[in-house]
């Protein structure tokens, strides 16, 4: 069974940069920061003792991996000359 890893802004930054998505600071915080209509970009929730935003680490590196997975297969599934 594999163990849940909540990371922070930080971290999550870092897990990011390792898969080569460099990001600034203000762009991670924009991503989880809700916008008008109360949502965030990336699944990120405040962590009720620390009071900090957290992500959980699995779930940060599936989300660009399914966007990846749904370009590639948009690229391919797309109407040929």
């Amino acid at each position: 069974m594999k163990r849940t890893c909540y990371i922070g802004l930080k971290e999550a930054r870092k897990v990011l940069a390792d898969m080569g998505v460099s990001l600034s600071d203000r762009q991670m915080k924009r991503a989880a920061d809700k916008d008008a209509a109360g949502q965030r970009k990336l699944p990120f929730f405040i962590d009720p003792i620390e009071g900090r935003l957290k992500i959980e680490k699995g779930t940060l590196v599936r989300i660009y991996q399914q966007c990846q997975i749904d370009a590639e297969n948009s690229y391919y599934n797309r109407d040929k000359p």
